[in-house]
C-alpha cells in the first residue's frame, strides 16, 4: 500500500500529517450521493448544488437560505450539522458548502457511512488532531494514515477547493497527499491556528460546540508519531439539521466559554 504524506511548513518546523485519497464541483453527484439518505430521514444534501464550485446558486456562508425546515408551517432558515461522539465528548460542527461543496458532501457521507470507530490517529498540541482514516479501526498502527477514499468510493478522491478561509482554532480541514486533489475521509480539527495551511489545505467547516473535546483530545499522552497511546476513538456519529439561530448561539456560546478564546 501506497504511504501518502504532507508536509507541512511553518517558520522552519516541517510537520506531517499523514493521509491518502474524490470528484467533482459543485454540481455533478446527483447519482447515488444524492440518493443516500441519513438515518433520520433527511437527505445528506439539502442545497440546490447545479453549478460548479463557487457559483451563486451554491448556499452562503453562515447559513443557507436555501436549507429549510417547514416546521409549524413556518419557514426557518436552517442547516446540517454533525457530532462526533468520541471517548472525551462531543464535537458539534457545521459546514461552508459555498467555499467546498464537495468537501461537505465528503464528509457528511463519511460521517453516516464511515466514521464511527475511526481514532484520531495524529494529534500535535497547538496545532490539530486528526482522524477519519478507516484503517484505525484495525489493531495495526502502521498503517495509520495511510486509508481512506472519496465518497464516490474506493480509488477516487476529492478535488481542490483551496479558500479564503483561515486555518484557526475550531477549524475543519481536509488531510491530502502530495497531490492537492487526493482528499479521501481523512480530516483534522485545528487546535491552535496554523494559518500556514492557508490556501494549501481545504477548510470546509468549523466546530461549533465541543472545544474542550479538542482540548482533551489533543492533551493526550501519545507517542513519537504523535499517535495517542491510548485510542481516541470516535464511537457515534449524528447528523442533523438546525436552525441557523441554534447553530450561531451554540457557536457564541462555545467561544464565550473557551478559554483560549482570550489569548488569540
Amino acid at each position: 500500500m501506497r504511504k501518502f504524506t504532507i508536509l507541512l511548513v511553518a517558520a522552519v518546523a516541517m510537520l506531517a500529517l499523514a493521509m491518502p485519497a474524490m470528484a467533482q464541483g459543485c454540481g455533478g453527484c446527483a447519482s447515488k450521493a444524492e440518493a443516500a439518505k441519513t438515518k433520520a430521514g433527511f437527505s445528506l444534501y439539502p442545497w440546490p448544488f447545479n453549478g460548479s464550485a463557487g457559483k451563486a446558486d451554491c448556499p452562503p456562508t453562515p447559513c443557507p437560505p436555501q436549507a429549510t425546515d417547514t416546521a409549524g408551517g413556518s419557514i426557518v432558515a436552517s442547516e446540517p450539522v454533525v457530532t462526533l461522539g468520541t471517548v472525551q465528548g462531543d464535537i458539534v460542527i457545521r459546514f461552508f458548502p459555498d467555499i467546498a461543496p464537495e468537501h461537505v458532501r465528503n464528509f457528511i457521507w463519511h460521517a453516516e457511512n464511515t466514521y464511527v470507530d475511526c481514532t484520531f490517529h495524529r494529534v500535535i498540541p497547538g496545532f490539530m488532531i486528526q482522524g477519519g482514516d478507516p484503517n484505525t479501526k484495525n489493531d495495526d498502527p502502521s498503517d495509520d494514515g495511510m486509508g481512506g477514499h472519496g465518497y464516490q468510493g474506493e480509488g477516487t478522491n476529492v478535488p481542490a477547493e483551496f479558500n479564503d478561509r483561515s486555518h484557526e482554532r475550531g477549524i475543519l480541514s481536509m488531510a491530502r497527499a502530495q497531490d492537492p486533489n487526493s482528499a479521501g475521509s481523512q480530516f483534522f480539527i485545528c487546535h491552535g491556528d496554523a494559518a500556514f495551511l492557508d490556501s494549501k489545505y481545504t477548510v470546509f467547516g468549523e466546530v461549533i460546540d465541543g472545544i474542550e473535546v479538542v482540548d482533551a483530545i489533543v492533551g493526550v499522552n501519545r507517542d513519537g508519531r504523535d499517535r495517542p497511546h491510548e485510542n481516541q476513538t470516535i464511537l457515534t456519529t449524528k447528523i442533523e439539521t438546525w436552525s441557523c439561530a441554534d447553530v450561531a448561539k451554540a457557536h457564541q456560546a462555545m467561544i464565550e466559554g473557551d478559554p483560549a478564546a482570550g489569548a488569540r
